[in-house]
């Protein structure tokens, strides 16, 4: 057959080969949404459509959207201490000290499924609204596991205590009530064991505490169970590094910690995110000094381990790539995994699809949840001393004194890291409540 080439007929030509072409590209810009594709795979395929520059923005908490390739905002950072934080109306249950006194494993359990309920459907909410603020997202940096070691470290309240046992054994229920069981597709929720690792205060100096004095038994026997056992037996899908150095180097850039204990022998395969600032302590004057710069500092984290900034110092890896600090190439590794985790939560996907969107925010502070919190509450209770066995008290002609500013302070009462309950019952009104008619009751607020 002779093909005459005119002007014409080579311009079609040139058109007909170049149509499968477009249409190829298209396609594979397209392929990341399928959702036949486990979210490894999405991961993967999705990274090779972003620039240097967006594989960074996406590496901080707050993560912008990316429009020309479906990415919407997500932030990484919400809290669920001992319920939904920060975010409005929430059940309050007791704080992790007291549902540790409980010694109620299961009871913890339930109280953390009760919690993920309230957080899915809040998410559902806010992301309805277009809303993607600070403790609205899917990613829980609960429970801190960390061991209650001097009872004048302020933040005490927010561990299970100081026993490496209990701790493991109350952390592990902690991330199985709020990570669910996975439907098949989609993950409920993301939980974090922070702050890895020998980080029990004090508050003052954490951001240049060097922990350099620790025996290698005691490292193993206290500080890393709790850990270990979120890792292995709960598989928490995030780990918060510490921002105290251990053995001189920042816990989010210590290879020891982050990939030899962490990765390779607990053969972790999640997410590391850094505590608040904790990167810029490397480089900054009041911190630990160990680095020059930002470039230096994010490199070091980034090639240790650390995938997620909460901060903005990771903005400098694009400055440390064209430096030669960093390959692309362990960018593309944290970003990786990141675009995995968001996959995994249905949160790029279509949430009509998601069955956990189902959940309705009629559970959130509902009746049954209000009573989950008062059983635990009930069971945290431990007395310590009964002398003449004063109790229990029978009301009648008694006269009690109550003193103290916390007695008549509601405020009080939510702990910390909390939400807004519907209703607080104080102290005080609740010995009132209790009292017969004839008894009295003395008040004194006394200092404070």
């Amino acid at each position: 057959m002779t093909i005459i080439q005119t002007k014409g007929t080579m311009i079609k030509q040139k058109l007909i080969y170049l149509l499968p072409l477009f249409l190829l590209s298209s396609c594979s810009h397209q392929t990341y949404k399928s959702t036949s594709l486990s979210p490894d795979e999405r991961a993967k395929l999705l990274l090779q459509e972003l620039t240097l520059e967006e594989k960074v923005m996406l590496m901080m908490d707050s993560s912008k959207p990316i429009e020309r390739l479906g990415i919407k905002p997500y932030n990484w950072w919400n809290e669920a201490l001992h319920g939904v934080a920060r975010a409005g109306l929430a059940t309050v249950f007791p704080q992790p000290i007291g549902m540790a006194a409980s010694f109620a494993p299961n009871d913890v359990f339930e109280v953390f499924t009760a919690v993920s309920d309230e957080a899915r459907a809040k998410n559902t909410y806010y992301t309805s609204k277009g809303s993607y603020e600070r403790y609205q997202g899917l990613t829980m940096w609960t429970p801190t596991v960390n061991i209650y070691r001097d009872p004048r470290w302020g933040r005490g309240i927010e561990t299970y205590g100081e026993d490496p046992y209990l701790t493991s054994q109350m952390g592990v229920m902690v991330v199985k009530g709020l990570q669910g069981e996975s439907n098949g597709k989609y993950d409920k929720l993301h939980a974090c064991a922070k702050h890895f690792a020998v980080h029990s205060g004090p508050e003052w100096n954490r951001h240049e505490f060097n922990a350099d004095n620790i025996r290698p038994r005691d490292l193993y026997e206290t500080y890393l169970p709790p850990f270990e056992a979120l890792v292995k037996e709960a598989k928490v899908k995030e780990v918060m590094c510490a921002y105290n150095r251990f053995e001189g180097e920042p816990c989010c850039g210590s290879d020891r910690l982050l990939m030899q204990i962490l990765r390779k022998e607990w053969g972790y395969k999640g997410i590391v995110l850094s505590d608040c600032g904790a990167i810029a302590d490397f480089y900054n004057d009041r911190g630990h000094k160990t680095h020059s710069d930002a470039e230096s500092a994010s490199a070091s984290a980034v090639l240790s381990g650390t995938d997620l900034e909460c901060g903005s110092s990771y903005q400098a890896l694009v400055n440390a790539v064209k430096q030669g600090k960093i390959n692309e190439s362990a960018i593309d590794e944290a970003v990786q995994r990141l675009l995995a985790a968001r996959f995994s939560l249905g949160e790029m996907d279509n949430p009509e699809n998601v069955s956990w969107t189902k959940i309705p925010l009629s559970v959130v502070a509902s009746a049954k949840h209000d009573s989950l919190s008062l059983d635990i509450a009930l069971k945290s209770m431990t007395l310590l001393l009964n002398k003449n066995n004063i109790l229990p008290l029978k009301r009648g002609e008694l006269t009690l004194a109550v003193m103290g500013p916390n007695a008549n302070d509601s405020v009080m009462q939510w702990g910390n890291y909390n939400g807004m309950p519907s209703q607080t019952v104080t102290i005080l009104e609740g010995i009132r409540r209790m009292l017969g008619h004839t008894d009295k009751l003395i008040y004194e607020q006394g200092c404070g």
